[in-house]
C-alpha cells in the first residue's frame, strides 16, 4: 500500500508542525541492557530520507510500527540483533501521514501513537536511527528500481534488510520481494524475510489493540502492547467544576487529532508529572449531568495539589472503572466519584 498514488490530505505546513513538536535532529539517550554487555544506545531522528547520515552500512526495516507492540519489537529485535555489535547500524524507516490517510481519501484511521509517543517508545527498544519521511504523492510515484538504488543503497547504504515475505513496493507496488532478493543480489545486499506467522501477529495485535481500547478493556490492550497504553498533552484550562465538588482534575487537550482516544467512560491511570508517578482517575467523555457539548479528558490525581496549567504530562490507563453516566444532581454525580475513588484505590492497591 505505500506506493499507490493519491494526493495527501495533509499540507506541507501541518507535516512541518508536527516535525518541529519534536525537534529536527533530537537525540536521546538511554541505558539498555542486551544479551552480551551494557550499551548506551542513541537513537539518532531524521524527518526525512535525504537527512539521514551515517558512516557504516544499515540494517533496516520500514513500516508503520503503530503502537510499537509485542509483535513489532520481534522484528525490532532481529534488526538489532544484526548490528554485529556495532559493525552495522540499525534503522527504522517509516511515514508521516500514514499511508492509508493518504492512499484512502475518507480513511479515517486512528493511531496508537502520536510521532513523539512513537519515537520515545522505539528509543527503549535500542534502535539507533528512525527516519519518519513525509508521504506524499512525489514519494508514491518512485518507482522499485528507484526506491532501492536512490534511497536504500545510495542514502541508506543498506547491509540487510529485514521485510514481510509478502512486502510489495515501488509505483503502483508492482515489485514484491522476489524483486527485492534480485536487487539485493544486483546491490550487494541481504534480504531477511519476516515469516507469514509473524506478520500475521502484528496484522491480528494492532486490530485487537484497537477493539479492546474502543471497548473499553484496558486489560487485553496492555497484554498486547507490552505497555499501558498511555495519552499524553497539555493541561489547559476548563469550567472548573470538579474543584468545587471536592475532585479537581486536569483537562488534558491533545493536540493531535488522528490518535486513538480509548472509549468514554471513568478509568484508573497513572500519570507522569515532573517525572514523578501520581494514580488517579480519569473521565473521557462529554459531562452530560452538566450539559457538557464536546468531549473532554479530564484526570484527577489523587494526594496531589501542584498547579500544572500548561505543562504536558503522560497518563496511562490502567482499568476501565464504568460508563459515563448523566446524574440527576450534581451532588449525585459527586457521591458516584467518592465511589469511583475507592474502586480507583482498591485496584491501585492490588498492583
Amino acid at each position: 500500500m505505500l506506493f499507490a498514488r493519491r494526493v495527501s490530505p495533509f499540507s506541507q505546513k501541518e507535516i512541518e508542525s508536527h516535525q518541529k513538536s519534536i525537534g529536527r535532529s533530537t537525540k536521546f539517550k538511554i541505558d539498555s541492557i542486551n544479551l552480551h554487555h551494557l550499551k548506551l544506545f542513541v537513537l539518532k531522528l531524521f524527518h526525512s530520507i535525504n537527512d539521514f547520515q551515517s558512516t557504516k552500512k544499515t540494517i533496516l526495516t520500514l513500516g508503520t510500527f503503530d503502537g510499537v507492540h509485542i509483535g513489532h519489537k520481534k522484528i525490532l529485535e532481529r534488526i538489532t540483533q544484526n548490528t554485529e555489535n556495532g559493525k552495522y547500524e540499525s534503522l527504522v524507516l517509516t511515514f508521516f501521514p500514514h499511508p492509508r490517510m493518504v492512499l484512502q481519501e475518507k480513511s479515517e484511521i486512528k493511531l496508537l501513537n502520536t510521532i513523539s509517543e512513537k519515537t520515545k517508545l522505539l528509543e527503549a527498544t535500542g534502535i539507533e536511527n528512525l527516519v519518519i519521511h513525509p508521504f506524499n504523492e512525489s514519494f508514491s510515484r518512485l518507482t522499485a528500481e528507484e526506491f532501492v538504488h536512490s534511497i536504500l543503497v545510495d542514502q541508506f547504504h543498506i547491509q540487510k534488510i529485514i521485510i514481510g515475505h509478502d512486502h510489495r513496493f515501488g509505483r503502483n507496488r508492482t515489485a514484491n520481494i522476489d524483486d527485492l532478493i534480485a536487487f539485493g543480489a544486483e546491490y550487494g545486499f541481504e534480504v531477511e524475510q519476516i515469516s507469514a506467522q509473524e506478520i500475521q501477529d502484528v496484522s491480528v495485535s494492532s486490530t485487537k489493540i484497537r477493539k479492546a481500547l474502543n471497548e473499553g478493556n484496558m486489560a487485553l490492550a496492555n497484554d498486547y502492547l507490552g505497555y499501558d497504553y498511555f495519552l499524553s498533552g497539555e493541561v489547559v484550562k476548563g469550567k472548573q467544576l470538579g474543584r468545587t465538588i471536592g475532585f479537581p482534575t486536569a483537562n488534558i487537550q491533545i493536540e493531535e487529532d488522528y490518535k486513538l482516544i480509548p472509549k468514554t467512560g471513568v478509568y484508573v491511570v497513572k500519570a507522569a508529572v515532573d517525572q514523578k508517578e501520581v494514580f488517579g482517575m480519569m473521565n473521557i467523555g462529554f459531562n452530560p449531568t452538566v450539559n457538557g457539548q464536546k468531549q473532554t479528558i479530564e484526570v484527577h490525581l489523587f494526594e496531589f495539589d501542584a498547579d500544572i496549567y500548561g505543562q504536558k504530562i503522560e497518563v496511562s490507563l490502567l482499568e476501565y472503572l464504568r460508563e459515563e453516566q448523566k446524574f440527576g444532581s450534581v451532588d449525585l454525580l459527586k457521591e458516584q466519584l467518592n465511589q469511583d475513588k475507592i474502586n480507583a484505590l482498591a485496584f491501585v492497591n492490588q498492583l
